[in-house]
């Protein structure tokens, strides 16, 4: 069977797809509405709006050649690439408003047909004195006659048709310009820029004009049935768009130097009089028509079937109906009976004017996913992206600003509309599907490669050592993770947005497969956590058979902002002297390393209230002063503190009481902190009461209090019972600065 399907889509080569996009391209705008523009907005301002509209489609087909070319394109055209580029969810929502377009533009292009015969009802008139005053009369047989080709034949009488309607399409064009008018005689090159006022704007006039450029991907919409898709679709988009858009200069240039501004507007078929035999011009409007409506035809079935292979649509019998084909040729029948059905409702109505916008925003967007999808490719630098056909980045960045832009300029409500219809349809499709993949991964590509063009830039940059100009960089390690979530709390706060934070999970054990597993489940644990809490701390994993070793590790972990780590945190619960004992002993390894040390011990009372911060101050351990306050206002900063005030106590001698006062209201008011005179207490140490005795009476009721100590403390032999003796306070964070910080 797989064989059956393969040599079934297997039957077309370049030329189809080239055929395909020029009879849209040259199809019922041009005919009917060029000359509108060119009497519009003359000439040259005609010429724009091709230079405009061309950036579009040019990009547009370069970005989609390169797409096309990178993996194989199966049936489903634009929406296959998109759907594989971007993820089924995403590309379904564009797909299915793609479909409908072109399910509309085979009503639109039936309508328009029926307006080639608006030549013969003035003969109608005279010679059997009926008039024909519903072009409904010629366009609903002429779409039954379709819908019979297309659901009895399929497409390769569709393609034998395509054959004949572009040859007379060809013919009509060379007509046009052998013929000759009056005008010719009188026009000269200053009249290029002249158009008649129609009080329509530029905008307006493109928004006509800018669906004849929109046929260049057509073709894509056979890449089931192409023998090599890789060469078929860059080939015969590219010589389609750009042969056309040569060939609607030297129209335009033909309009208007063979009629005048006011005839090429008042009357939409005046390329018929201008052409050496005029019929030629209904019939090359027929045929362009007739044209453009076989290829949509041909398109718009297999772009829902695709769709319904994806099993996009909640139900899964509408998915299994749509998606299948005849036995022998895998032809979309049923998706091309209910094409018939929409192209038939619009026609019926008559009029798709307004309808034709909205085609013009779906294809737009269609247009820009393109590009974008091709831009994004570029900087995710997927190994597995490689397309035989490669554009230029910023070609496909112009295409998809263009596209954005030119929707709100053509249009605002329908490009509004026409957004929010899709916003809609992916998430409902997302909630009906499981398949998240596609627009995630190259978004995570590029930001891989952006992220790692930054930290090399910052490690090749200067460093500033300035001391005021400090931020930190911590670094923590806790085997704790989820007994207590104290230390990742503190990680969070100073990490929310003037610091940078790595947490880090220890686990005590050799490596292995087990261990790394567990290790892998611990770090996805922590990752939901922090994700439900709006953490900006990066988390790690770390496995090591002893503390030190871990230590040793963690200190040598790089800075996830750039700036080299400065600090490091570790926790302990009161009480538990184990974890505590190794880092005090590890203390002169942090100091080789050049770090700060903060030491959080927690209780039961945990961070309580989260509203007094009492930051404690010592004269002999007077230079962590500016890094306790420093943090104590970083802390702050978070939403979770908003109700909080920052309280100094500082023990000194009584006679120094009145000038170590004065010293810190200066400090804290030079440097623009959020304290207030009235919480600064400076306490004398001549009562008979210990620093700890103070400490505990003081900041009973604190949720956070800062306590300063220096490396003679650490290295004493009762290192340890500095950290203890705290039982009446909450959460402590002790502090030591390798250097004294500097508040500006």
């Amino acid at each position: 069977m797989s064989k059956v399907l393969s040599k079934a889509k297997a039957n077309f080569g370049t030329l189809p797809v080239f055929l395909t996009a020029i009879s849209t391209i040259l199809g019922a705008v041009m005919f009917l509405r060029f000359g509108f523009a060119v009497g519009a907005i003359g000439f040259v301002g005609t010429v724009f709006i091709i230079i405009i509209g061309h950036i579009v489609t040019i990009t547009t087909a370069m970005a989609l050649a390169e797409i096309a070319t990178n993996s194989k394109v199966e049936g489903g055209g634009e929406y296959f690439i998109i759907s594989r580029s971007f993820g089924v969810n995403i590309g379904a929502a564009i797909g299915i408003t793609l479909y409908l377009s072109q399910a509309v533009s085979v009503a639109f292009y039936v309508i328009a047909f029926a307006e080639a015969f608006d030549a013969i009802k003035p003969w109608v008139l005279s010679e059997f004195g009926y008039e024909l005053y519903d072009n409904r009369l010629f366009s609903i047989p002429a779409l039954l006659l379709l819908i019979w080709l297309m659901v009895t034949k399929g497409a390769n009488l569709g393609m034998k048709a395509l054959y004949i309607v572009v040859t007379i399409l060809a013919i009509s064009l060379v007509f046009f310009f052998l013929g000759t008018t009056s005008y010719n005689e009188v026009f000269d090159s200053s009249q290029l820029l002249k158009g008649v006022d129609t009080g329509k704007s530029f905008f307006y006039v493109f928004a006509i004009i800018f669906p004849a450029f929109t046929g260049m991907t057509a073709g894509v919409g056979l890449s089931g049935d192409l023998k090599d898709p890789k060469k078929s679709i860059p080939i015969g988009t590219l010589s389609a768009t750009i042969i056309g858009m040569i060939i609607y200069v030297f129209i335009a240039y033909k309009l208007a130097s063979s009629a005048s501004p006011t005839d090429l507007i008042s009357d939409q078929l005046i390329m018929g009089k201008i052409a050496l035999w005029g019929p030629i011009i209904p019939i090359g409007l027929a045929a362009a028509t007739i044209s453009s409506a076989l290829g949509s035809f041909m398109v718009a079935p297999r772009t829902l079937q695709a769709i319904g292979s994806d099993k996009v649509f909640p139900n899964r019998l509408i998915n299994f109906w749509v998606a299948k084909g005849t036995k022998s040729t895998n032809e979309p029948r049923n998706a091309t009976i209910l094409t018939s059905v929409i192209a038939l409702i619009f026609v019926l109505m008559g009029d798709v004017n307004a309808v034709a916008e909205i085609i013009s925003m779906f294809f737009m967007v269609t247009y820009g996913s393109l590009c974008l999808i091709s831009f994004l490719q570029h900087f995710a630098a997927d190994p597995a992206y490689r397309p035989s056909f490669k554009s230029k980045w910023y070609f496909s960045l112009i295409g998809a600003i263009m596209c954005i832009y030119l929707m709100f300029k053509i249009n605002t409500p329908y490009a509004v509309s026409a957004i929010a219809l899709m916003v809609v349809l992916y998430f409902y499709i997302s909630i009906k599907s499981s398949n998240n993949k596609g627009l995630a991964t190259i978004f995570q590509g590029v930001i891989h490669q952006f992220n790692r063009t930054i930290q090399v830039f910052l490690q090749k940059a200067e460093k500033d050592k300035a001391e005021e100009d400090w931020r930190p960089a911590v670094l923590c390690l806790s085997k704790d993770s989820f007994k207590r979530y104290s230390a990742l709390e503190m990680m969070r706060w100073i990490s929310h947005r003037y610091g940078f934070g790595t947490y880090i999970h220890f686990e005590k054990d050799y490596f292995s497969t087990e261990s790394k597993e567990l290790a892998d489940k611990n770090l996805q644990k922590l990752i939901d956590i922090s994700s439900s809490s709006n953490s900006n701390v990066f988390l790690e994993t770390l496995i090591s058979p002893s503390n030190t070793g871990a230590i040793v590790q963690a200190i040598q972990q790089p800075g996830i902002s750039g700036q080299p780590n400065n600090m490091m945190l570790f926790e302990f619960k009161k009480g538990e002297k184990e974890w505590l004992t190794d880092v005090v002993d590890n203390y002169s390894i942090l100091k080789t390393a050049k770090y700060d040390l903060c030491i959080l011990a927690t209780s039961d009372k945990g961070f309580g209230y989260k509203k007094d911060i009492h930051v404690w101050l010592n004269k002999d351990d007077y230079e962590n002063a500016n890094l306790m306050i420093l943090l104590s206002y970083i802390i702050l900063g978070h939403s979770d503190w908003k109700k909080g005030q920052i309280k100094i106590f500082a023990t000194f001698p009584k006679e120094d009481i009145k000038k170590e006062e004065e010293q810190l209201i200066e400090l804290t008011s030079s440097g623009r902190l959020p304290i207030s005179a009235n919480n600064i207490h400076v306490l004398s140490r001549d009562e008979g009461k210990s620093r700890l005795d103070l400490i505990n009476e003081y900041s009973t009721d604190a949720d956070l209090t800062l306590i300063g100590f220096h490396e003679g403390m650490i290295k004493s032999d009762k290192s340890i019972e500095l950290f203890e003796g705290y039982d009446k306070i909450g959460n402590i964070l002790f502090v030591n600065t390798l250097t004294s910080k500097f508040i500006k």
